[in-house]
């Protein structure tokens, strides 16, 4: 498995909103666009940052994984992403190792890249994230889907259509 480099550092947090406001007048970061992806249940927001990125996750249901996070620890690091040259190779030689995968097969995320998650048993108390480096492949579906993604509200309807359509 080769790892190319930490995408970014996802952050738990009750209200976006809130840490907004901290994260551009406290420390002159700029924060994108709330996005909010219903199927998982959260909504999230990046903030730029030199060199890599942090995602804040706020929950959108009291049923999600964040929610429950936050219930159990509070708001803070929830888990940190790495890029892979080839997630489902890497995901092979990881489940192969014995560790614990929370998916032995990649899903879309909200911006169209294959992700997956490795659990926290395996990793030392750490949520791994593993997030497909090729960009393009990935995100070749979700072409004509970019400014709807954005549109809060619309968002499960627009990945689960193109799911859909998607050869399989």
């Amino acid at each position: 498995m080769k790892i190319t480099g930490i995408d970014h550092v996802g952050v738990a947090v009750k209200s976006i909103r809130e840490r907004r406001r901290f994260y551009e007048k406290e420390l002159g970061l700029r924060v994108g666009q709330e996005i909010e992806f219903a199927s998982g249940g959260i909504k999230l927001a990046d903030v730029d940052f030199p060199g890599t990125k942090i995602e804040l996750l706020e929950p959108a249901s009291e049923e999600s994984t964040i929610a429950k996070f936050l219930a159990q620890r509070g708001e803070g690091i929830h888990h940190l992403c790495l890029l892979v040259e080839d997630i489902e190779a890497a995901l092979a030689e990881l489940g192969g190792q014995g560790l614990r995968l929370i998916d032995r097969t990649p899903r879309l995320n909200p911006h169209g890249d294959k992700i997956a998650f490795i659990h926290p048993e395996s990793t030392g108390g750490v949520l791994l994230e593993l997030k497909d480096k090729k960009k393009g492949k990935n995100r070749a579906s979700f072409k004509n889907s970019v400014g709807v993604l954005m549109t809060k509200g619309r968002l499960t309807r627009v990945l689960l259509e193109e799911r859909k359509r998607r050869p399989r």
